[in-house]
């Protein structure tokens, strides 16, 4: 089972932990259209081609009308922002954890389907 990594930026950041959890769980994850261009948005062309292979090498889920529909409902009743609707509605639709450090719109100790994979 593939979890939805809500973003990698904090390996292009240089957060200390971020390449190791990546090495360590990339098999285990997927990220979503939301998060490709998110990280492709941003870089220079010349950065472009590598962060982009780093991409490829996550799984990913694309989003289909059902995922579209939850999300205008989550976004509706949670008040989020659509790309943080998408990824909760992507996470709930493929029944797997949502991998972010993003606490202040998704606490995890309300969303069961919420994971800190580490803190800073």
């Amino acid at each position: 089972m593939k979890n939805l990594l809500d973003s990698v930026i904090d390996y292009f950041n240089g957060i200390t932990p971020a390449p190791a959890f990546l090495r360590l769980h990339r098999d285990e994850l997927a990220i979503s259209p939301i998060t490709h261009a998110e990280v492709l948005t941003g870089f220079k062309q010349a950065e472009l081609v590598r962060h982009a292979r780093l991409l490829k090498t996550f799984g990913f889920f694309s989003i289909e009308e059902a995922t579209a529909d939850l999300a205008a409902r989550l976004r509706l009743k949670q008040h989020w922002k659509l790309p943080d609707a998408f990824q909760a509605a992507l996470a709930i639709e493929h029944s797997v954890q949502s991998v972010t450090r993003n606490t202040k719109d998704f606490d995890p100790e309300k969303l069961y389907y919420i994971v800190v994979p580490y803190r800073v």
